[in-house]
């Protein structure tokens, strides 16, 4: 029988580190709702102190999630502890997860500690956590860089201190396979009790070989990968999910170890998390990306149609590529529309549900097949309605050189409307929506996607606007890309009017 890996998924703190990955925190539920689904064993949530948006979001994933353990970060102080124990008060299985550099140059440059008090601290810190939260992970940020006599010392102490996990990160991507695999064997080895905890690798893709450190960790004695789904994260990401799963399941023969991911849930969650950040999966994205399973040699479509094994050593199905087949039209009802949510995770109330059959029934009157994607871009927009400080009512463009535009908002029960000419449609539309919210910005980025197939596809339109030296992201779907395009826009300036009126500065985290 294969040996078991606990699957740690940090795709909402370390991945939503990625720049543009910001989530709210009710599309953090929404992803931590997909990713126990998925069968991750933990979720960790993010970084409670980092601000009240941050706790918030933690809060509400801590109580939704019962079926994986929810994981809060914090440093090795009593602050961050305090308020990351705070986070998971209402979490059925709650993780403290702290953390402290133990590399030279992390301790002389950004600590400013020696190696006695890096030891203290990590003492200090994990017997607090010990006493507010029953199961702790503590992390030695930077060990592939840091000395082994020392790291050995370090692990001695956390476990010493009551810690149930031990996480030997490669923080800035720099080891290797053989360099991590020796590294986790002489730790193990050289530690009393080593036996009794999990030691767990999280590794950073700066050179490409996080997926590659991640199987030789386990190969030394880990116990437990942290990673993300498609690979994001701090700088060039982190071990992918999908990727380091598939390659446990695909070469079982060559690493026999088992998780309890469900893979056909891989590419479902690869596409929400795309939809909620806005983040492109590369078409050659290995198990999620478009072109993962796609054959256009003509050898190559001779030799699948033949034998799919000729060129798959996966199938599609086994990663929940048939989940986007066409399963919904306008003639369906609502009893069908419900079930198909239940379906891709969402259940709704009779409320909601009357509220997304409008919406369905209108995108259905457009085109004649709904996709799964659609369907899950309209949950997305639909959930999200309530968090905008302004909503999209209605868009009506003409006329060219210059181009006119009728802007319709609704805010809290009140309508606005205004009008304004600019260089083409979207730009006019654009400067009547600053007329309407007196915020004006100027677009750095603009990208438009097709998210379904045929003519009538569900078009997403992501742009990046900079507000005064600050820069938000924002999305929008629709069938008619002007709209989408124009709801895009209004998205970040939505994000910028809640930054504006918050009072509250965030601390910034950088990954492990």
């Amino acid at each position: 029988m294969a040996e078991m890996v606990e699957i740690f998924d940090t795709t909402l703190r370390d991945g939503e580190q990625s720049p543009g990955a910001s989530m709210n925190e009710h599309e953090k539920l929404q992803m931590a709702r997909q990713l126990e689904r998925l069968g991750v064993d933990i979720i960790e949530a993010g970084f409670p102190i980092a601000s009240k948006q941050e706790f918030e979001g933690v809060r509400k994933v801590a109580e939704a999630i019962r079926e994986c353990r929810v994981a809060a970060l914090a440093r090795a102080l009593p602050a961050d502890i305090e308020r990351a124990a705070q986070a998971l008060e209402n979490a059925a299985q709650p993780v403290l997860h702290t953390f402290i550099a133990t590399s030279d140059i992390h301790m002389k440059h950004k600590l400013r500690m020696d190696r006695d008090q890096v030891l203290a601290a990590t003492d200090k810190a994990v017997r607090l956590a010990k006493r507010l939260i029953p199961r702790v992970e503590f992390s030695a940020e930077d060990s592939t860089r840091s000395d082994w006599e020392f790291l050995v010392e370090v692990v001695k102490v956390a476990i010493a201190a009551g810690a149930d996990v031990i996480n030997l990160p490669d923080t800035v991507g720099y080891t290797t396979p053989t360099e991590i695999r020796d590294m986790f064997k002489y730790v193990i080895a050289h530690v009393p009790g080593s036996d009794k905890v999990v030691f767990s690798s999280h590794n950073h893709n700066d050179l490409g070989l996080a997926v590659a450190n991640a199987l030789a960790a386990v190969e030394g004695g880990a116990r437990q990968i942290e990673c993300t789904v498609n690979g994001i994260g701090e700088r060039a990401g982190n071990t992918s999910l999908e990727e380091v799963v598939m390659a446990m399941r695909t070469r079982n023969n060559i690493y026999p170890y088992d998780c309890r991911i469900n893979s056909r849930e891989i590419v479902p969650s690869s596409t929400l998390l795309g939809m909620l950040t806005g983040l492109a999966i590369p078409y050659n994205k290995p198990i999620v990306g478009r072109n993962a399973f796609a054959h256009e040699s003509g050898i190559h479509q001779h030799g699948v149609i033949a034998n799919a094994l000729t060129y798959e050593i996966m199938s599609p199905e086994s990663v929940g590529r048939n989940r986007s087949d066409l399963v919904l039209g306008k003639h369906s009802g609502r009893a069908g529309l419900a079930k198909r949510s239940r379906e891709l995770g969402y259940d709704f109330d009779e409320a909601q549900l009357d509220r997304l059959y409008e919406k369905f029934i209108d995108l259905a009157d457009k085109k004649r097949e709904v996709f799964d994607d659609d369907l899950r871009m309209l949950i997305v927009r639909m959930l999200n309605e309530d968090f905008e400080l302004y909503h999209l009512i209605e868009v009506d463009t003409f006329g060219r050189n210059p181009a006119k535009a009728l802007i319709k908002l609704g805010k809290g029960g009140e309508t606005f409307t205004d009008s304004a000419t600019g260089d083409g449609p979207v730009h006019a539309a654009c400067v009547a929506i600053e007329r309407i919210t007196g915020v004006s910005g100027r677009l750095e980025t603009f990208e438009i996607r097709a998210t379904t197939p045929g003519k009538e596809a569900m078009g997403e339109a992501y742009v990046t606007v900079d507000f005064s030296g600050q820069v938000f992201k924002g999305k929008g779907a629709s069938t008619d890309i002007i709209e989408a395009s124009v709801a895009a826009y209004l998205d970040a300036v939505n994000k910028y009017l809640a930054y504006r009126e918050s009072a509250e500065n965030g601390i910034t985290l950088r990954g492990m």
